[in-house]
């Protein structure tokens, strides 16, 4: 067979290509990365005695919108580092957003608490155990979102594994939230940033080496 009726047979046989497969499929890794460090709180950890009591708090709600506005933003750059060509733009700076808001929560109660309540407002009484656990609890999804983008074609290696991390990590804190006692903006503008931050940063080291095609 000519090379040329070779392409014209393949080309008769092709069939119509779902374009958004590949998105649609990355969300869905993603998805299942923190749903199973949720069902690592649940199974693990179970949720804080008083829940029921404590969804009557707005700090509760904020204490889990945090992270889960953190995951979300970083999930919408992520998709657009995904692919070669996006550009990424003001969203790059939407993870930043709740955290800015949290830290300006904890600056204005650290303001108006006395000096000798600073440090235990921010200390909590689990701040030796809380950035540990959300980055162990991070390791599904991180694993599962680099695992996902190694299907894919990102070129900004290093920045693609971090804003992963970052998904990975506010995903984690979510979940996590629903076990920690801890309610005081300052005990989250530390704890849970630096939580957050430490699979962040993997990332950004491991981005380089495993996501390179």
């Amino acid at each position: 067979m000519k090379t040329d009726d070779l392409v014209a047979l393949l080309a008769r046989s092709a069939g119509p290509v779902d374009s958004a497969a590949s998105s649609r499929q990355f969300a869905r890794t993603l998805a299942s990365g923190a749903l199973l460090s949720l069902v690592a709180v649940l199974l693990f950890l179970g949720p804080r005695p008083d829940w029921r009591s404590a969804m009557d708090v707005p700090m509760f709600w904020i204490k889990l919108g945090f992270p889960a506005a953190t995951a979300a933003a970083a999930f919408i750059v992520l998709r657009r580092l995904a692919y070669p060509g996006m550009k990424v733009g003001w969203t790059m700076f939407g993870p930043l957003v709740p955290v800015a808001i949290v830290w300006a929560m904890a600056a204005t109660v650290l303001l108006a608490a006395r000096p000798a309540d600073r440090l235990p407002l921010i200390l909590g009484s689990s701040s030796w155990q809380c950035p540990s656990f959300i980055a162990a609890l991070s390791l599904p999804a991180f694993l599962l979102a680099l695992r996902g983008l190694r299907r894919l074609a990102p070129t900004r290696l290093a920045l693609t594994g971090a804003v992963a991390g970052l998904f990975a990590g506010g995903a984690a804190a979510f979940a996590y939230a629903l076990y920690c006692i801890e309610m005081q903006a300052p005990f989250l503008g530390v704890w849970y940033v630096l939580g957050m931050s430490i699979p962040a940063a993997a990332g950004a080291l491991l981005g380089r080496r495993l996501l390179h095609w």
